[in-house]
């Protein structure tokens, strides 16, 4: 029976008719091959299908080459679908990607670390193409052993897959305590979420497990460690979960039920809890709720088994967030690029410290410890760090009786280029923001700076006292 594609009227109709009904059935798949609203960790499949039978489901190095077919709704463009399909392929390891609003259906291939378009016609075209999709993904082309003289074989059939969950429970005994530690001042553009990313990721290389909290409705942070790819509204997935919700109650919505895995910004990955534009609208009702400023204390104590050290990117303001942040802290850093505006600043963040350290002394907690204010973004000019930088950092020290930490980050390109990659697929363009350190195994010019936060890395270690 040829296929309709006016039968599919929503996603679930596209599931069901399209793929279920009409494509499994006709590629020679049954249910004992393939596999329905798959999860691993934070990668959720629609639908997983192997070349041989697949019960129980494992996916490692000795599973039957396998298609992931991704459903959408038939008014969804499937450009904005693409990347997503991307990051499942290649970090699942997976040979074929089909992707289908009913209207439209696409065959992308993996190739080492990106995908390839190797197919595709409208869904009126479905049955006079049969035969091509069946040569590219039907149950009887899908033999290991046809592929395995090709390049595609670059997925390393010869070692075992291993997918980490974006949360673990860990049962491993740590020798440190759990560390919080704020990156805050009330000036923006001082290079804050630059420092709390990278500050994070250098940790993490350093084998710390690390957890990010952005916790500033701009959502830096966030966007940095690969989180926001959506262009539409309705491909917002993090809407629901985010560090709101974190706050909104204490009986729901723990750590690790909001918490996200940072997306090809790091080697290894860190754990992120994501921001929302949404913080701003509902500040107001959690500045209702007393209790909302120390449930981050809380929930953070469920995990303190689970991480070395908390990184928390707070905004730049005196608002709710900025003072949930400082409760739930240790330790204080402030990034300043030490110029005169920044500096201004400076006694209205001691003045709010002080009225912080209050509020926590009501909770039982002690005095945040600050670390230092750290030199960020700062000129790479000689002249300038010859006489100007000097007197810039004996101000801190001198007139605002600050201690000044000993790490510099300087303001150099490959900082913003870092940020600002894009991933290309096809005419398409994608964000894909590194950490420095990921950049610097392509690029040499970012090696410094991968160098300058090793260092900051250092001496944070050194002053929280984990080794």
């Amino acid at each position: 029976m040829p296929f309709n594609p006016e039968l599919c009227r929503n996603e679930s109709e596209v599931e069901s008719k399209l793929i279920v009904q009409y494509l499994l059935p006709q590629l020679g798949y049954t249910a004992d091959n393939w596999h329905q609203e798959v999860t691993f960790g934070s990668i959720r499949l629609d639908f997983l299908v192997f070349a041989k039978q697949a019960i129980p489901l494992v996916l490692d190095a000795n599973s039957p080459l396998s298609v992931i077919m991704e459903a959408k709704h038939p008014k969804q463009n499937l450009n904005n679908h693409v990347y997503k399909l991307k990051i499942y392929l290649t970090k699942l390891s997976v040979a074929y990607g089909l992707l289908t609003n009913g209207k439209e259906i696409r065959i992308y291939q993996k190739y080492q670390n990106a995908i390839q378009l190797v197919f595709q016609c409208s869904g009126k075209e479905i049955d006079s193409n049969i035969d091509e999709i069946k040569k590219l993904i039907g149950r009887d082309s899908l033999k290991v052993e046809n592929i395995t003289n090709q390049p595609e074989a670059q997925f390393k059939l010869n070692q075992k897959i291993k997918i980490q969950p974006i949360y673990q429970a860990s049962g491993i005994k740590r020798n440190n305590k759990m560390k919080v530690i704020a990156i805050y001042h009330n000036k923006g553009g001082v290079g804050k979420t630059t420092v709390s990313v990278n500050l994070a990721a250098a940790l993490s290389k350093l084998g710390k497990r690390v957890l990010l909290i952005d916790i500033d409705s701009q959502a830096n942070s966030t966007f940095a460690t690969g989180l926001i790819k959506f262009q539409f509204e309705e491909d917002d997935n993090l809407k629901d979960k985010n560090v709101y919700h974190l706050l909104e109650s204490g009986d729901f919505n723990f750590i690790p039920d909001i918490v996200r895995q940072s997306d090809y910004f790091n080697n290894p990955e860190i754990d992120v809890i994501p921001s929302h534009i949404t913080l701003i609208e509902e500040q107001n009702r959690l500045n209702e709720i007393f209790a909302s400023r120390t449930r981050l204390v809380g929930k953070l104590k469920r995990v303190e088994k689970d991480y070395d050290i908390v990184i928390i990117d707070t905004p730049p303001s005196r608002d709710l967030y900025a003072q949930v942040a400082l409760i739930a802290a240790d330790y204080l850093i402030i990034p300043s690029d030490l110029k005169p505006f920044a500096n201004q600043g400076l006694p209205t963040v001691k003045k709010f410290i002080n009225q912080i350290n209050e509020d926590r002394e009501t909770f039982g907690k002690p005095g945040i410890h600050l670390i230092g204010v750290l030199a960020s973004k700062i000129s790479t000019n000689h002249k300038f760090l010859q006489s100007t930088f000097i007197k810039q950092r004996d101000v801190i020290t001198e007139r605002y009786k600050l201690p000044l930490m000993e790490a510099v980050i300087y303001d150099r390109t490959a900082l913003s280029s870092c940020m600002n990659k894009i991933l290309k697929i096809g005419e398409l363009e994608y964000p894909e923001p590194n950490s420095i350190f990921k950049f610097a195994e392509s690029t040499s010019s970012a090696q410094i700076s991968a160098q300058e936060f090793e260092m900051l890395a250092g001496e944070v270690l050194k002053s929280v006292g984990v080794k």
